[in-house]
């Protein structure tokens, strides 16, 4: 038999990887008649983040590194370099969890804002070594305070629609450490 807890990992493992794919579904889809002007949201940035936030073991750095290599990949981006950049955000917030949980939710907003737009600074600044022509610098910009903007809704979204809640101080996973 299964641990429940166990079960409940991996199955919120695999609502993450669903909810992944749906999303860059969307991201594929030709709904914008003005294409440029405006940068969306990354909700699967978004979703990380605060998934990583919440419950760190439901996205493991293999899993958040295999999907944003995918999405490198089927968006015709540097293979690679969100990947890495997603794999440093995410373990820079997940060794700040313990921190950020005795905080009011603005400061975890103001620090996921900074990690976002210090992502879009190591973006460009890599795909300028490398001489690639990175994208516009405020495009980048508005990209990533736009997903700052949209991080609450995902947090709330998670934690009443989805039930990714933060763990209580007292909860323990299947092999008995600390959450």
């Amino acid at each position: 038999m299964v641990d429940p807890i166990t079960a409940r990992t991996w199955s919120y493992r695999a609502l993450y990887v669903l909810l992944i794919l749906l999303i860059s579904f969307f991201q594929l889809l030709p709904l914008g008649a003005v294409t440029g002007k405006w940068a969306g949201p990354d909700l699967s940035l978004a979703l990380t983040f605060a998934w990583v936030l919440r419950r760190p073991a439901y996205v493991p750095v293999p899993l958040i590194a295999g999907l944003f290599l995918f999405l490198d990949l089927l968006m015709q981006r540097p293979p690679g370099l969100d990947a890495a950049l997603v794999v440093l955000g995410s373990e820079f917030l997940r060794a700040r969890r313990h921190m950020s949980r005795s905080l009011p939710f603005t400061v975890e907003w103001a620090l996921v804002t900074a990690v976002l737009l210090a992502l879009v600074g190591l973006n460009q600044l890599a795909l300028a070594v490398v001489m690639l022509g990175p994208p516009p610098l405020g495009l980048a910009l508005l990209r990533a305070l736009v997903t700052a903007a949209a991080y609450p809704l995902v947090v709330a979204l998670s934690h009443y629609v989805l039930g990714v809640r933060a763990a209580a101080p007292h909860e323990a996973d299947a092999l008995g450490s600390r959450l």
